[in-house]
């Protein structure tokens, strides 16, 4: 199996360990709202296009039922993005705090860029939410070859496979069987799985587990690895081809996968 591009998510994937930045902004926006989600409710739909990130929430039975408690009827499509604009006023302004890029990230680029392998990513963010990012990765060495958000893909986010497609199209790829896509969350893998590309889920630092770097450094033997077992396997049920522990594995995981 010949790679030709690897395909990364950014917050929880490459930067933003944990995928703070956004889960904090639909808490502050949702609560604002009059509505109390739970931090496990806020990152099951982590990694789709925002404003259908919000919409899935709004359907999940506790949140609807708190919706029609609050304000006596169902929720409309001016809810959904009188949410959304509360929601990114917060991203917008809390952003920068969450830009750091990942351990490993740098370097293992680096090794796939010497293996002659082009760096495509996508996101859930939008073009607006990415410049921040994008200035912050590039200071502090990351850079891909290509970057799409949904905004490229007429707001077609995740869990459709046109990113990758779009990326596939940027950097001049040659097939769908060629390529590798990391995420963190359950949205990256079924984007993958969609598009039919070889799917990998990265543990340590996903929005999937949602701890931060210092959470999970202070967890027992027992704690982590009850976490890990837990975010492989939904990683494998929602269709991962391979789940890694980080991105320090990547290049030794393609390596292999070229030899068979």
């Amino acid at each position: 199996m010949k790679i030709e591009a690897v395909i990364f998510d950014w917050a929880g994937t490459t930067v933003d360990y944990g995928c703070f930045a956004p889960v904090q902004a639909f808490h502050d926006a949702f609560e604002a709202y009059g509505l109390h989600p739970t931090f496990d409710e806020i990152r099951q739909p982590m990694g789709m296009l925002k404003i259908d990130h919000i919409k899935t929430m709004l359907e999940m039975d506790s949140l609807k039922k708190e919706f029609q408690d609050v304000y006596q009827r169902s929720y409309t499509d001016e809810d959904v993005h009188h949410i959304y604009d509360i929601f990114e006023k917060a991203l917008m302004e809390g952003i920068t705090q969450h830009t750091r890029i990942k351990p490993y990230v740098v370097e293992t680029v680096q090794k796939l860029r010497t293996k002659g392998l082009k760096i495509g990513s996508t996101t859930g963010y939008t073009d607006m939410m990415m410049e921040p990012v994008l200035k912050s990765a590039k200071e502090q060495g990351y850079e891909p070859d290509c970057w799409c958000s949904p905004d490229a893909t007429e707001h077609f986010g995740r869990p459709y496979p046109y990113m990758i497609f779009k990326n596939m199209m940027n950097l001049h790829l040659t097939s769908v069987h060629h390529i590798i896509k990391v995420g963190d969350t359950v949205s990256d893998i079924k984007e993958a799985v969609n598009a039919g590309v070889y799917a990998i889920g990265v543990i340590e630092g996903s929005s999937l587990m949602g701890y931060s770097e210092e959470e999970y450094q202070l967890l027992s033997p027992d704690e982590k690895m009850m976490a890990i077992t837990k975010t492989k396997q939904i990683y494998v049920d929602n269709g991962a081809n391979a789940v890694i522990m980080n991105l320090n594995e990547l290049p030794e995981l393609i390596e292999k996968l070229e030899t068979e």
